[in-house]
């Protein structure tokens, strides 16, 4: 017989790497848990709630100057102070963090401040005083972090790690990247005061999002200001008088920022792990090769979250980190269907989106029927602002199942986390037009379109 200290190991207290542990130790498994920094990971602590927490922050903007199409008089102009937001933000989270911490507590984790590496396919070792527990099973839950293009000067830069801390809001700002964190940081410092560049080397920000959605956001973020510098990248950062940088682009001209910010993309927290010492199968980019249950090359050994590299969004980490607890300790086996997710980016107007894009539909070759809106949602009739929702459904023109949800505008997210329920019971056109309409909302323009364009299969009958 083999003794072990624990029946789990987890390395890692991010979303994924919590709630594996907390429902594995609901099922009565013994359980340990590593972290060596602060409990809550990447979506706590440096990730979606401190950014939404700023992006709610920047939308006041919007709110105080709408007010007046209201009957609103504000008498004194209202102020924002960039540390007092900081500070608030800072609170917010050492609360959740200690939550998390609690939470693990209360299901009876052991929980150890330290990083913590393999030895060999059932040893864990603690850097923080060399100690060593065996391990039925190990989780690898270790996340990502953001890494910067290599040209000169780059250690000048930032990342999202250091936005959320800034001494002071930059009065101009240089981000660079096309994806979420790029398009979210744009729009809330322009909203908070800050005069905003984004630069992306690709013709649209965004990639693998519907057309049309790119298009349309790209619109709204030039509406309001932020300069959009497309087709282009950065050369090289250099120190320039006053702690600014000077920026010269691949293009050849330069400009100067108070702060330049990569968005360029993340990677898997896989170095350093020992994960060779357990013989780990690894992919190109570092990330741990799993199966459909989370399972690596070795039958014991496990990863989830963005560490996988598979869908690295946090409710897709918790539900790996469920799925796997519950499949191992509670004899109730399910998997992550990571084929239909919703998500939404927290830009201003925001996207919801779900399912299969246009292009996706074309390169399957399937004949599809094409729903589209733009309009004004009745709150702008009486504001200023010229924003306008977006709305987009992709049906199967052979079954008349819905493929695919897109919206861009005010509550998109929520909007597109109902919808995900719909499309994911199999909902068709006829489902969503029988549905009797909430008036007035910008909602309802999901179950009143009618218009639509066929988009015949190039490729003949399937």
């Amino acid at each position: 017989m083999v003794d072990f200290d624990v029946d789990l190991f987890v390395l890692g207290a991010g979303s994924g790497g919590t709630r594996a542990a907390r429902i594995a130790a609901g099922h009565g498994a013994k359980v340990a848990i590593a972290e060596e920094f602060r409990t809550g990971g990447t979506c706590v602590i440096r990730g979606c709630v401190p950014k939404k927490i700023m992006v709610i922050a920047s939308r006041f903007h919007d709110a105080f100057d709408d007010a007046a199409g209201y009957g609103w008089t504000l008498h004194t102009p209202p102020e924002f102070s960039w540390p007092a937001l900081v500070a608030a933000k800072d609170r917010e989270i050492a609360r959740l963090s200690e939550l998390y911490a609690k939470n693990l507590e209360r299901a009876g984790v052991v929980q150890y401040a330290s990083r913590a590496v393999l030895e060999d396919e059932h040893t864990v070792r603690l850097l923080s005083d060399g100690t060593t527990l065996r391990a039925k099973n190990i989780l690898i839950a270790t996340g990502g972090h953001p890494v910067a293009p290599r040209i000169p000067g780059a250690e000048l830069a930032i990342s999202s790690n250091e936005a959320f801390d800034l001494k002071e809001l930059p009065k101009r700002i240089l981000i660079a990247g096309g994806g979420y964190i790029a398009v979210e940081f744009a729009c809330l410092f322009r909203r908070l005061g800050a005069e905003v560049t984004l630069i992306h080397r690709g013709e649209k920000i965004l990639r693998g999002f519907d057309e049309d959605l790119r298009d349309e956001l790209m619109l709204a973020l030039a509406a309001e200001g932020i300069t959009l510098k497309m087709n282009n990248t950065v050369a090289k950062i250099q120190a320039a008088d006053g702690g600014r940088r000077k920026v010269t682009y691949v293009s050849g001209d330069d400009d100067e920022f108070e702060v330049v910010f990569f968005a360029t993309g993340r990677a898997p927290n896989t170095a350093g792990l020992g994960l060779e010492k357990a013989g780990l199968a690894l992919k190109e980019n570092g990330a741990v090769k799993v199966d459909a249950q989370s399972r690596t090359n070795v039958p014991h050994i496990f990863a989830v979250g963005d560490v996988t590299d598979r869908v690295n969004l946090t409710p897709v980490a918790i539900r790996e980190g469920h799925a796997l607890a519950d499949s191992l300790f509670g004899e109730k086996k399910w998997t992550v269907d990571h084929s239909l997710v919703a998500t939404a980016v927290f830009s201003t107007p925001e996207i919801g989106t779900l399912g299969m894009t246009e292009q996706e539909a074309r390169e399957r070759l399937m004949p599809i029927d094409i729903y589209k809106s733009r309009f004004r949602s009745l709150k702008h009739t009486l504001t200023r602002r010229q924003e306008r929702t977006f709305m987009k459904l992709v049906v199967d023109a052979r079954t008349d199942k819905v493929l695919g949800v897109h919206i861009l505008g005010e509550d998109s997210g929520e909007m597109i986390q109902l919808a995900a329920v719909a499309v994911g019971m199999g909902a068709t056109k006829a489902d969503f037009d029988r549905t009797v309409a909430v008036h007035p909302t910008a909602a309802e323009e999901l179950v009143t379109m009618r218009d639509k364009i066929h988009v015949p299969n190039p490729g003949g009958a399937i």
